[in-house]
């Protein structure tokens, strides 16, 4: 199948801030990709969700800046894309920047101007076109003739939209229905939903709950099969990219437990010498790194903890009740590795759980029922996160203009606190959410007249209006001039009733972070 062809979709579905449209023109493609066989099938819906199907190949933005003349006319296909991403993935050992950089430059040569920047895009992981997973499980299903719900139900347990297109378009709902868990192979994590606090969790859920403690690390989905490779332990992060070699003192530890095959849910994090969690960008970095890994185990050692299990020796037990895979999980694990949780139904109770588990560095809680399976890829119902919520009185400095859906809206937003020492205004970061389409509209238009420099993406602008943000947490950042930057930074309001001279300074972030 020729790249132009999947180019042209993704800029149609760019294009247009209809559903329907996106969906028809996703579906048109992927039915055409099935002319071609499965395995361009499986390729080009991960294309177009955005992905490549090796995840990650090594390349990085930077070593896409010096390309090659483009080519004149497209011959470029996505089977041989794919090929050279497989290519470029398995490059390693001495010399292999200058052989990825040839490799890259190879590629390149070989694609027009267009077809240069979306496979741009698309290796970095920044492809814009507005068309969310729900978007592509709904053209999957259109184009294979199957319903939405088989489709979705699938994703969930499959981990990926690829191999579940390709099941879809090959053998329709039967097909769908042979996708289950599979030891090996992530699925996707079940999400909390939030509540402002315990009080209200507690009132959503009802009755008897656990609060459990919320840890501010990194998800992790283990993987253990020694019924048919002894010994051998895969860990997933939340977005399912593969992360053993990362983590050796993990996959020792669970190559250690006395399992047939299991899957756990649950969080690594990097604890100080006293047991208090790290900063979280501590233990980001060092999950992030493969480079050295023994040399980071020793500096920054991981440990495990995990709050559920999805598979045990050959059952699947995501249609359990929780108690009975907590359960489960307590016979399965050394208790050290459990994350600390209470049962209760007394708000008190709860309220004071959460508070000595803030005081104590911890994130807040979640709070779960106990009677309800676990939801796969979902926001279940019975999953309530907790988290003390900070606020800031921030200036916008500048905006984006938005791609997709928010086409034609100024989205994006620079915020700014100011320096008490020098008064100066100093970027703290960005963030589009928390935005309602209301809040879209008056900003489009509340900032193009307090533009100084309309530029093609971002617009400058005079610094006069006032928002208020909530945030997780700070951390250390050398993209933004603060040095630092915000967690998870969402949009409360507008604050026309407060001056400019009146936001939050930099040094107040400062102090919240401990710094």
């Amino acid at each position: 199948m020729q790249l132009s062809d999947v180019v042209a979709t993704s800029h149609a579905v760019a294009a247009t801030a209809s559903r329907t449209a996106k969906v028809e023109a996703l579906a048109t493609c992927l039915a055409r990709a099935a002319e071609d066989g499965p395995e361009t099938i499986e390729v080009v819906t991960s294309h177009l969700s955005g992905v490549l199907p090796q995840r990650r190949i090594g390349v990085s933005w930077r070593g896409l800046q010096s390309l090659p003349e483009p080519a004149e006319t497209s011959t470029l296909t996505v089977e041989e894309v794919d090929a050279a991403a497989t290519r470029l993935a398995s490059i390693s050992g001495a010399g292999s920047g200058a052989s990825r950089s040839a490799a890259v430059q190879d590629l390149f040569s070989r694609a027009t101007s267009d077809e240069q920047v979306w496979l741009r895009g698309l290796i970095t992981g920044e492809t814009r076109q507005g068309a969310g997973d729900g978007v592509m499980l709904q053209a999957i299903a259109k184009a294979a003739g199957v319903p939405d719900a088989a489709v979705r139900r699938a994703v969930m347990l499959a981990g990926f939209t690829g191999p579940v297109s390709r099941a879809a378009l090959t053998g329709g709902t039967e097909a769908l229905d042979a996708l289950t868990l599979e030891v090996g192979r992530p699925l996707r994590p079940m999400l909390a939903g939030s509540a402002p606090d315990v009080a209200a969790a507690l009132t959503t859920l009802g009755g008897e709950v656990v609060v459990e403690t919320k840890l501010d690390g990194i998800r992790l989905q283990a993987h253990v099969d020694n019924r048919t490779d002894p010994g051998s332990v895969r860990l997933f992060t939340r977005t399912l990219d593969e992360v053993t070699d990362r983590m050796p003192e993990i996959t020792e530890a669970l190559a250690g437990l006395d399992v047939e095959t299991l899957v756990l849910d649950g969080e690594v994090i990097a604890l100080d010498r006293g047991g208090r969690p790290q900063p979280f960008q501590v233990t980001g970095a060092r999950t992030a790194s493969s480079a050295d890994v023994e040399r980071l185990r020793e500096q920054v050692p991981l440990t495990p903890y995990f709050f559920d299990v999805l598979h045990l020796d050959g059952v699947d037990l995501l249609d359990d009740p929780a108690a009975t895979r907590w359960a489960r999980l307590a016979q399965t694990v050394p208790a050290a590795w459990l994350v600390p949780r209470e049962l209760t139904d007394d708000p008190e109770r709860a309220q004071q759980f959460f508070d000595d588990l803030v005081a104590a560095g911890h994130e807040g809680v979640v709070v779960k029922d106990p009677a309800l399976p676990y939801a796969a890829g979902r926001r279940g119902p019975g999953w309530v996160k907790v988290k003390p919520r900070h606020t800031l009185d921030l200036v916008v400095l500048a905006v984006e203009w938005g791609s997709g859906r928010r086409k034609g809206w100024l989205s994006n937003i620079h915020l700014g606190a100011r320096d008490a020492e020098t008064g100066e205004l100093v970027m703290l970061g960005k963030t589009f959410k928390g935005m309602t389409d209301e809040m879209l509209a008056w900003q489009t238009e509340r900032f193009q007249q307090l533009a100084v420099d309309r530029g093609d993406w971002v617009v400058t602008l005079r610094p006069d209006q006032v928002v208020e943000i909530a945030f997780d947490g700070v951390q250390r950042s050398s993209r933004y001039p603060g040095g630092m930057a915000l967690r998870f930074a969402r949009v409360l309001r507008y604050r026309d009733d407060k001056p400019v001279s009146e936001i939050d300074t930099v040094q107040t972030v400062r102090s919240l972070a401990g710094w």
